[in-house]
């Protein structure tokens, strides 16, 4: 059994962010379900393949609509990527180690989408962000300067 599901508590309302984080679910229960082995490291490599493209959009998205390059959501990113890599490279040799892994990740994937994620989302409908063009449709709505922290409430005491 999958540890992580799609469920209406992941959907964000931005059906192109639901449609890859779907995507993603399916992914790592795939990668959950293989059995260990190449069959479990090619599931999980595919996985990180999705997530490379997936973490790059939403980086692009930030990027484009004045989130900060350098906040935490892109961190998490850029952490979460390295981690899959080296558990893909570790799992050669541990058989059992994506088994392990995945639910942890589905675990921080659950939080990430419902804080980092749905305040990103957010964001990109409140200044009507064109995912396909990268343009802006309500330059009024962007920030004076870029955000910084995650643009989510956990993090707004912080950035103060």
């Amino acid at each position: 059994m999958a540890s992580l599901e799609w469920s209406a508590a992941l959907s964000l309302e931005l059906p192109v962010m639901d449609t890859t984080h779907r995507e993603f679910v399916e992914r790592l229960a795939a990668a959950e379900a293989a059995p260990a082995g190449q069959p479990q490291q090619d599931a999980w490599q595919a996985l990180i393949e999705h997530t490379e493209d997936h973490f790059g959009r939403e980086d692009r998205w930030m990027r484009d609509t004045h989130f900060a390059s350098g906040n935490c959501h892109s961190v998490q990113h850029k952490v979460v990527l390295d981690v899959m890599r080296e558990v893909g490279e570790k799992a050669r040799d541990d058989v059992h180690l994506i088994a392990s892994v995945a639910p942890e990740l589905g675990r921080w994937f659950t939080q990430h989408a419902q804080s980092m994620d749905a305040a990103l989302a957010l964001h990109m409908r409140r200044v009507d962000y064109d995912t396909l063009t990268g343009r802006v449709a309500s330059p009024g709505a962007l920030p004076d300067t870029a955000i910084s922290g995650c643009g989510s409430a956990v993090c707004a005491t912080a950035a103060h």
